[in-house]
């Protein structure tokens, strides 16, 4: 991968028209020459309106971006994958990914809603093999479509199935990390099979739908603003600057321009080895995005311990 920060681009939850595009766009005039996207977040095509200005504008050529992209649950179905991955490619107006990832292990009903659901409004499952779908990936690699292939929220037990029965090993695993999750037995048995960990949530997704007022906000926790404070740094670049010690790849979500710069003013200084420590100590297993709606599915990842 091209750089340690990439940005990420998730849900357009109440923006206006444009800002996506927009965020791109200052993105890459920032310096950033990787971006994290998902079919489910409902925006590749302002991504894509902002990657082609600026490759338009003679800023970056295609071949100086990665663009990662996720394959949704309910297109797990081999006959599927090629399909949702060309609808990616003419969203984003691009010819090929760098990176294409399973985003969640577990598979939804095909050919509906995003997330299908019952009478009694739960998900709908389905129960597609995901090594029968990870062989459809290894297709698109074939084909030129994509250069990488990897997973996300996969646990130790679902990669070691894949890495059991494939021609093409996973590149990444994108998982939850951050201080009070920093996954370091996941992370050390990604590492061992030489496997990239990207990390998401790196500064806890304190606008996440679902946050409620009694969650902790991993941002103004009093350790994490002491150790900035000692830095003359913000606290998301502290917890930026602890993933990329760990040798993580590690994607800040913002849709704001000072926000977008300063996540990437991160590479002149160093944590000191008590500064990682401390802050690894804080680790309470606190995932904040669960994906709860799945937990009765077969396949949900954090049924065991990593």
């Amino acid at each position: 991968m091209c750089a340690a920060i990439i940005i990420s681009l998730k849900h357009r939850v109440n923006s206006p028209p444009g800002q996506v595009t927009q965020a791109v766009k200052d993105a890459i005039d920032a310096g950033y020459r990787s971006i994290d996207g998902a079919h489910v977040y409902e925006n590749e095509h302002e991504v894509g309106e902002g990657l082609n200005a600026k490759i338009e504008e003679g800023v970056v050529t295609r071949e100086e971006m990665f663009i990662t992209s996720k394959l949704w649950n309910t297109f797990h179905r081999p006959d599927l994958v090629r399909g949702a991955l060309e609808t990616t490619l003419k969203n984003l107006n691009t010819p090929y990914l760098d990176l294409y990832l399973i985003h969640w292990p577990h598979a939804f009903k095909e050919e509906g809603p995003l997330f299908p659901k019952d009478d009694n409004g739960d998900i709908v499952f389905s129960h597609v093999n995901y090594v029968d779908t990870w062989k459809e990936m290894e297709k698109a690699v074939d084909d030129g479509l994509v250069k990488s292939i990897g997973i996300s929220n996969f646990n130790k037990r679902q990669i070691e199935e894949i890495l059991s029965d494939c021609r093409i090993k996973p590149a990444v695993n994108q998982i939850e990390s951050h201080p009070y999750l920093n996954q370091k037995r996941l992370s050390g048995y990604c590492k061992s099979n030489g496997i990239v960990v990207t990390a998401y949530s790196p500064l806890g997704s304190p606008n996440r739908p679902w946050v409620t007022n009694n969650d902790p906000v991993l941002l103004e926790d009093p350790k994490i603003v002491s150790i900035a404070n000692k830095y003359n740094k913000t606290a998301a670049q502290i917890l930026i600057r602890y993933q990329a010690q760990r040798g993580h790849v590690v994607i800040p979500k913002s849709v704001t321009k000072d926000r977008i710069i300063s996540n990437f003013q991160v590479f002149d200084f160093n944590l000191s080895d008590d500064d990682m420590s401390l802050i690894d100590s804080f680790d309470c297993n606190g995932r904040i995005c669960p994906m709860s709606s799945s937990t009765a599915h077969p396949d949900y990842p954090f049924n065991d311990e990593y």
